[in-house]
């Protein structure tokens, strides 16, 4: 059984690990203000951010949990995770390595 390329049925890792991987990594791109916030107040702070970082920390995951709880934000990152996936199956060139410059001479 061949799998076609452009095929839209998704496994369940799929599903659960590798889609809400990359809506982990574009919503923290979405909150990189909050991030950078949350960051700098921990590194400020020292032993003491538990105490001293919770805005912080609350604007961060309220900003995150906003976008994982947004449909539209879940559809997005499936369907850039399924034209990575048909990508790779025509290829068989992973999205990291494709992306690589490739030498121009040997």
């Amino acid at each position: 059984m061949a799998l076609d390329p452009a095929g839209q049925h998704l496994r369940h890792v799929e599903k659960d690990v590798l889609i809400p991987k990359i809506m982990r990594e574009k919503a923290r791109e979405r909150c990189s203000e909050q991030v950078q916030d949350f960051t700098k107040c921990c590194k400020d702070s020292g032993i003491l951010m538990v105490v001293k970082c919770r805005k912080e920390n609350s604007a961060l995951k309220e900003c995150l949990t906003a976008h994982y709880n947004d449909p539209a934000f879940y559809e997005e990152c499936k369907m850039e995770y399924l034209k990575e996936r048909e990508e790779f199956r025509k290829t068989g060139i992973p999205t990291k390595k494709r992306l690589q410059k490739l030498p121009t001479s040997m």
